[in-house]
């Protein structure tokens, strides 16, 4: 009897963990909520890049009449009826949205590690006063800030200039506030005095031994710099009014508002925002490349 017992209960086991195997675990199911969320997340963000990539190739009967997702064969023509359009003031536009967004990234990005640094390194009176003010300037609209900024340079007469855009982007508070926090993660305190026992200077400290160890935060910074510029449009909306100097987003606003009269001009304004996205893709690609070096690096050097 009890021997029949004992051979019952191993295969009551084994039914039991078959059935448990059947079906999969709660865990597994309950993990695959983001994943779905994820993939929906990132279908809803590249669908419009998809249809502007798509829409560029699209001559402009093709664009009204044919598939959305289905290709053209119009690219090369609207290439360049684009560089053709009022002797080439496109490559103008992008050329200004390069300055714009490449000056003042390296700039922002100047600024910001000289001020993360300082606010992470030295004790001094109005420190934490002066970081939370710059806080609440990460909390401030671009739009608040636009009116006073533009009152600001009619004063100093450089409204309508290069250097009416340029300016207000130097100073970022998000870069300032990330400068910070990777500075203070970065840099360790004993290094620092180390470098002052041996009787160098607070500038040779920063310039060979902290900054080196910011690279790969600094090289956040500007990506994040770089990207705001090269799309801000409130700004330059504002101050310019020469299309000379207008960036891409500034031009192609202006091609847009006169493609309503002129239905013609619409796959140049698409062809043209297809364009003004690639600068951006390169750039993420080549600094992921960066980070993946600095990271690599500081792993071997650990």
């Amino acid at each position: 009897m009890s021997s029949l017992a004992v051979q019952k209960a191993p295969s009551a086991a084994g039914a039991t963990g078959a059935a448990r195997n059947a079906r999969p675990p709660l865990r597994r199911r309950i993990s695959l909520v983001p994943t779905i969320t994820l993939l929906l997340g990132a279908l809803y963000c590249l669908l419009p890049v998809a249809w502007v990539v798509i829409a560029s190739t699209k001559s402009g009967s093709e664009l009204f009449s044919t598939f959305t997702f289905l290709p053209g064969t119009g690219f090369t023509d609207n290439l360049s009826d684009l560089s053709a359009y009022r002797d080439g003031i496109y490559w103008r536009w992008m050329a200004n949205s390069a300055l714009y967004a490449g000056l003042g990234a390296l700039l922002s990005t100047c600024v910001s590690a000289f001020s993360g640094y300082a606010l992470a390194t030295y004790r001094f009176r109005g420190r934490e006063t002066m970081f939370n003010v710059l806080l609440a300037g990460v909390l401030m609209p671009p739009i608040i800030l636009a009116v006073p900024q533009y009152l600001l340079m009619a004063q100093a007469d450089l409204t309508d200039s290069y250097w009416s855009v340029l300016l207000p982007q130097i100073l970022s508070p998000y870069g300032v506030y990330l400068s910070r926090i990777y500075a203070a993660a970065a840099v360790p305190s004993d290094v620092v005095e180390a470098g002052r026992m041996d009787g160098a200077g607070e500038w040779r400290i920063f310039t060979r031994i902290a900054l080196p160890m910011m690279i790969p935060g600094m090289v956040t910074v500007f990506l994040f710099q770089f990207v705001a510029v090269w799309n801000n449009f409130l700004l330059p909306y504002i101050m310019l009014s020469d299309d000379e100097r207008f960036p891409i987003t500034l031009g192609l606003f202006t091609l847009l508002e006169q493609g309503a009269n002129t239905p013609a001009l619409y796959t140049l304004v698409i062809t043209g925002a297809f364009l003004a996205v690639l600068p951006l893709v390169a750039l993420f690609l080549v600094i992921q490349r960066f980070w993946s070096l600095d990271l690599l690096s500081g792993a071997v050097k650990s």
